[in-house]
């Protein structure tokens, strides 16, 4: 016997193993700064070229899955390797939309009901 603990917008349960997408790995992304550029000023970089961000060095960094906002961070040295010690993070359910598709059409034409799969994804 199967436990349904995600369906469809029609009402159909998802075939899908919990711990497979558990497993599945998302791009993490942590945000230094952000500045609009004209194209002319790119074409003008060279190697060594400094480009100044309108962010204070020690401002939080912003830390993204998939692309999506979910929360804050500090950059650290971690031996010679860079690394982010979280300051904030969004709720569970914020995290786990964050790793889904940002257009629901991505999902090959099937519906799904969001808030069903972070339940299911959260009781795993």
């Amino acid at each position: 016997r199967v436990k349904c603990g995600a369906k469809f917008a029609d009402g159909v349960c998802m075939a899908a193993d919990l711990n497979s997408i558990l497993k599945l790995e998302v791009p993490l992304v942590v945000v230094l700064g952000e500045r609009p550029l004209k194209i002319n000023e790119i074409r003008s970089w060279v190697p060594g070229s400094i480009i100044e961000l309108a962010k204070g060095a020690e401002a939080d960094l912003e830390v993204r899955v998939n692309n999506k906002f979910i929360g804050t961070g500090t950059a650290v040295k971690i031996g010679e390797n860079f690394g982010i010690q979280v300051n904030y993070i969004g709720d569970s359910a914020e995290r786990i939309a964050a790793m889904g598709p940002s257009d629901p059409a991505d999902l090959d034409g099937e519906d799904m009901d969001a808030e069903s799969l972070a339940a299911a994804l959260l009781d795993a």
